[in-house]
């Protein structure tokens, strides 16, 4: 049996399409996780390691063995990013790990949000770890637009964040993640954004008619600097726009698969 690869946060919206496309390629893979989930293929043949990525708990034992770790994992806060990276670090450094694949998002050195800076901090913890590492900047996910599109089409006149998105299809992003776990490691690499720059309250409308639903939108404007980061195209990378799926292919395939 070859060598594992740790992927943190194996179970979430990136990390499970990372853990299938290692597995396709014939690699064994071990997911940390807080609980192992009952099982969704059959056989399963994924290696669980039980543990907690914010207390430091399981986080040695997962790390055994696996030369190579893909940290997907991620929480909404910024601070606890930060500390789950300090943690990884940490034990990577005590198990001789010898390849650290990260997922960071595009425009953390430009967007001052909590949940960015904290990508780009964690960044700066890696960089200067001496754990051999690789680092993709990518754009937001399709699941993330339609989850606020999710809330706030519920209200009588649905809101959308009165800026641009390029959102990418997160399977797309986890296959250049497992490519990038199979390779040596390569300092930061190219970003990979979406297809598509776009507004939006168009993205909206988009949503909305895939329900068959119509309603006005209105685009929320903010003051203060992270908003006008945002207004700016901080988050954006038109130069890199190397996904193939678009937010209407998305859609499509969340409504066939709900059918």
């Amino acid at each position: 049996m070859d060598e594992p690869i740790l992927v943190t946060g194996g179970t979430g919206t990136l990390g499970r399409f990372v853990v299938a496309r290692l597995l396709d390629a014939g690699r064994t893979v071990r997911v940390l996780s807080r609980h192992v989930p009952p099982s969704d293929t059959a056989p399963d043949t994924r290696q669980w390691a039980v543990g907690d990525l914010e207390a430091g708990t399981g986080v040695a034992e997962a790390l055994r063995g696996a030369g190579t770790v893909v940290h997907c994992a991620t929480a909404s806060n910024g601070k606890k990013d930060v500390a789950a990276m300090a943690k990884l670090l940490a034990a990577a450094k005590e198990a001789g790990t010898r390849h650290l694949v990260y997922i960071s998002i595009v425009g953390c050195d430009q967007v001052p949000f909590s949940y960015f800076k904290g990508k780009e901090a964690s960044e700066r913890l890696l960089e200067e770890s001496g754990v051999p590492y690789t680092i993709l900047r990518a754009t937001q996910f399709h699941d993330f637009v339609r989850a606020i599109f999710d809330g706030t089409s519920k209200l009588p006149l649905m809101l959308a964040p009165g800026f641009r998105y390029q959102t990418i299809s997160a399977a797309e992003v986890a296959g250049r993640l497992a490519e990038l776990a199979v390779g040596a490691p390569a300092g930061r690499v190219a970003d990979m954004g979406g297809p598509q720059v776009r507004e939006a309250t168009e993205m909206a409308r988009v949503y909305l008619r895939a329900q068959g639903r119509s309603k006005k939108v209105v685009a929320l404007r903010l003051p203060g600097k992270t908003f006008r980061a945002f207004r700016d195209g901080g988050h954006l990378t038109a130069s890199h726009a190397v996904g193939k799926g678009t937010f209407e292919d998305y859609l499509a395939e969340k409504a066939t698969a709900a059918r």
